[in-house]
């Protein structure tokens, strides 16, 4: 049976000039949303540690309000709840761990950029310094708003990373390795402010650099 009006409609390839141009707007849509897709995780990677440093300030000023006359725990006796003589040692991790219902998860203390360190599940099990990313400033205090509270802790002193332990910036003038932000880094100041891509610090720092006296405890 035949029915009206049906009909065959014939399919055609596309010809040579049609194929050329759906090539060329594939090639040229590749070549707009390549690059945008490449450099996400970067732009991602930068803004998660600087992220991470303000949540750590903000657990700092947390932490400094509700203990010890505002004071931050470096600042403060162990016996009253600080880390004070932990942190002259050099010790980054009992800092931490006295903050830690402030910064509420471990994961915050490790960079994006940083393939050294592993992120930790809480901070009394298994938590070490291999999940910190980030130095802590011995001296910090409210008192100075432009001292150093924290930051990247992938230096270099005289050409070499910097140990784990106590590095004083009145003698020594630090700058960043290149396998994190590319010989930058990351720091949270004490007035809780993070600035990004400061390129060194310490004594003799160069123009443009940041100069500081501060210890600083290298996890």
């Amino acid at each position: 049976m035949k029915l009206r009006g049906s009909h065959i409609q014939s399919i055609r390839g596309l010809t040579l000039p049609e194929v050329i141009v759906v090539v060329f707007i594939l090639v040229f849509l590749l070549g707009v949303l390549l690059p945008a897709v490449l450099t996400r995780p970067h732009r991602d990677y930068r803004l998660n540690c600087i992220d991470n440093l303000k949540e750590i300030g903000l657990a700092y000023k947390i932490w400094e309000g509700d203990n010890n006359n505002d004071r931050f725990p470096n600042a403060v006796s162990i016996t009253n709840g600080g880390s004070m003589e932990l942190a002259l040692t050099g010790d980054v991790l009992s800092t931490f761990q006295v903050m830690s219902n402030e910064l509420s998860t471990p994961k915050i203390l490790v960079c994006g950029w940083d393939s050294s360190h592993n992120y930790a599940t809480n901070f009394s099990v298994n938590f070490t310094t291999s999940n910190i990313s980030y130095f802590i400033g011995v001296d910090a205090t409210d008192a100075q708003p432009g001292g150093l509270l924290s930051g990247d802790a992938n230096l270099l002193v005289n050409g070499r990373p910097a140990p784990p332990g106590l590095l004083n910036l009145a003698t020594n003038t630090a700058s960043w390795t290149k396998n994190r932000h590319n010989l930058t880094g990351n720091v949270l100041f004490c007035d809780g402010s993070v600035s990004m891509l400061v390129p060194q610090m310490g004594r003799n720092s160069a123009p443009g650099g940041l100069t500081n006296t501060d210890r600083l405890a290298i996890p």
